[in-house]
């Protein structure tokens, strides 16, 4: 049984922020393949929900003029899959988010759920933070643009304001034009599982074998979805070869905060870290118009 004290709705962006200004309280709901297992388990007593599903103005996937992609937070992971621009331009997104749950799960979870959550295993989380994704948000006090990797603040817990609601992902040209990527999902089984372990990379080649971007981003490797900075400044200006992505991966290693649990212990992510950054480089280099590497 579900515990529900209280049910509203919104049509649009402003009575919604609205809505949350008069009550703090409220726990916003959509999809609700996060928000409703919580509530099955009992660790949300007595819910207040705010339902923003039918807020069509946050539906949807377009294309600015100057090339910048607005994904709209309630934007499903099956449209995401499917959506032709997603495919073109960011297909390491589609593939990201393919990985999400099965395909029941992925027709009704929405990307600003899983981004919302703050869980560090989000499927969608290291591939924005690779993208150097920004996150719009709105409440009654005006708008604001978010750096994703700024917004995870601790484990469940986000950078969102009192009153404040997602309204769009952002991600600009310059971090994907041109670019290879690739994403790695680890986990105990292949169907509907939480990861172990989250890799997405991405890559941007110069001269043929020269690297002149990587981004790493993490999921389970600390208590948020995470960069490896150092491995990804080590990379930039080297020529690309078997023994480079090694040393890649064992600095990507030095960024994590990984820690042991019932489904790995740290070691073994340390281990999946080192191993998977070199293996998704591989095929993100083929992606970017690089040489295969052995």
């Amino acid at each position: 049984m579900f515990d529900i004290q209280g049910y509203f709705e919104a049509e649009t962006v402003s009575e919604a922020a609205a809505i949350l200004a008069a009550n703090p309280h409220l726990k916003i709901i959509a999809g609700g393949t996060d928000l409703l297992i919580k509530m099955h388990k009992g660790e949300i007593e007595k819910a207040e929900l705010l339902s923003i599903r039918n807020i069509k103005s946050l539906e949807g996937i377009r294309e600015l003029e100057n090339g910048t992609i607005v994904i709209g937070p309630l934007t499903t992971f099956t449209q995401i899959v499917k959506d032709p621009t997603i495919k073109e331009k960011i297909p390491v997104l589609a593939e990201a988010a393919n990985s999400m749950g099965g395909p029941q799960i992925r027709n009704v979870a929405t990307i600003g759920g899983n981004i919302c959550n703050g869980a560090t295993s989000a499927d969608s989380a290291s591939t924005l933070l690779a993208l150097n994704g920004k996150l719009q948000l709105q409440g009654s006090q005006g708008e604001r643009v978010v750096p994703i990797e700024e917004f995870y603040l601790g484990p469940g817990k986000v950078d969102l304001k009192p009153g404040e609601i997602l309204t769009g992902v952002i991600i600009s040209p310059e971090n994907f034009v041109d670019c290879g990527g690739h994403y790695i999902k680890y986990s105990m089984r292949k169907a509907m599982d939480i990861a172990t372990l989250g890799v997405s990379v991405i890559c941007r080649i110069k001269e043929g074998n020269v690297f002149d971007d990587v981004r790493i981003g993490l999921g389970v490797a600390g208590p948020t979805p995470l960069r490896c900075r150092e491995a990804e400044a080590y990379a930039k200006e080297k020529v690309i070869s078997a023994d480079l992505l090694a040393e890649i991966g064992k600095l990507a290693v030095k960024s994590t905060r990984a820690r042991s649990s019932w489904r790995a212990s740290r070691e073994y992510r340390e281990h999946l870290v080192e191993e998977l950054c070199q293996r998704a480089l591989k095929l993100a280099v083929v992606r970017a118009g690089g040489a295969g590497i052995a």
